[in-house]
């Protein structure tokens, strides 16, 4: 079965092409945040892959690292890294799960992955504030925000691509600016603007971009007369299986009593009325 296309992947990379290496601060915050968390691992990775769609910023953080495009089809080989990075780019994905799948296929026993991509609460301003002007001038909506994942559905992305030891944690970044309009203008800088597969594709009427701002400013104004936007930027991190990494106890294998443990009386379970 084919999946849904929901991403269209030309004017993704047409949007990426224009994008301006002075306006991309979400990849340089994620690159930073990655670097954290490595310098967190007690170990040094030989083989590094990084999956992403700025290929000339991220060769510049990771200098000995496998630059890979983030095709449906990533050019990955099988368990040929010890370390791969998913940077920011899974929310543009048509199929995350494969996605991810394809990352720990190219991952060695006990391979690391981490996963950085914006997450569902991202904009959510913005957004709100169009669908309220477009209903209002229009009495429509269009698709405008690429639907994202909320924090509670990724954890299982993880597991259903195989990987043990599944973590998904989320951090909000929160951006300001003097209007919608130059928030509109900076997602544009930095190649995030609207690439779904059924966006209007004609201009959206300025009566309708002047609402929006409108109604932004009255609901997300800041103490600094500035408007408020939210990246959320979610991370999964998820090591490939392998017999070296600690196991679960099998059911009834322990040996010890939790009561024991806790210095109270074991009182069994009544069963009387099943």
């Amino acid at each position: 079965m084919n999946m849904p296309q929901i991403t269209d992947r030309a004017a993704l990379l047409r949007n990426r092409s224009r994008a301006e290496p002075d306006a991309l601060f979400l990849q340089d915050h994620a690159a930073d945040a990655l670097q954290e968390r490595l310098n967190e691992v007690n170990r040094t990775f030989k083989s590094i892959a990084v999956v992403t769609g700025f290929p000339d910023f991220w060769r510049a953080r990771f200098p000995d690292a496998t630059i890979v495009a983030d095709d449906e089809m990533l050019d990955l080989q099988p368990q040929a890294h010890d370390l791969v990075l998913h940077a920011m780019c899974l929310h543009w994905a048509n199929d995350p799960v494969g996605q991810l799948v394809q990352s720990r296929h190219a991952l060695k026993p006990d391979g690391l992955l981490l996963c950085t991509f914006l997450g569902g609460q991202t904009l959510h301003e913005l957004r709100t504030s169009l669908a309220e002007a477009e209903a209002e001038v229009t009495g429509g909506l269009s698709p405008r925000i690429a639907p994202m994942g909320e924090i509670r559905d990724l954890g299982g992305l993880l597991q259903r691509a195989g990987f043990a030891m599944p973590v998904a944690d989320s951090n909000a970044l929160n951006v300001s600016y003097a209007n919608a309009f130059h928030l509109m203008h900076d997602l544009r800088k930095m190649g995030e603007n609207n690439a779904l597969t059924q966006r209007i594709k004609h201009t959206t009427r300025r009566a309708t971009l002047i609402k929006a701002s409108q109604i932004y400013a009255e609901h997300f104004r800041n103490a600094d007369n500035r408007v408020d936007a939210t990246f959320e930027i979610i991370t999964l991190t998820g090591w490939a299986p392998s017999d070296t990494q600690q196991q679960p106890l099998r059911p009834g294998s322990a040996q010890a009593r939790l009561a024991d443990a806790l210095g109270t009386i074991e009182t069994p379970l009544n069963r009387s009325n099943d």
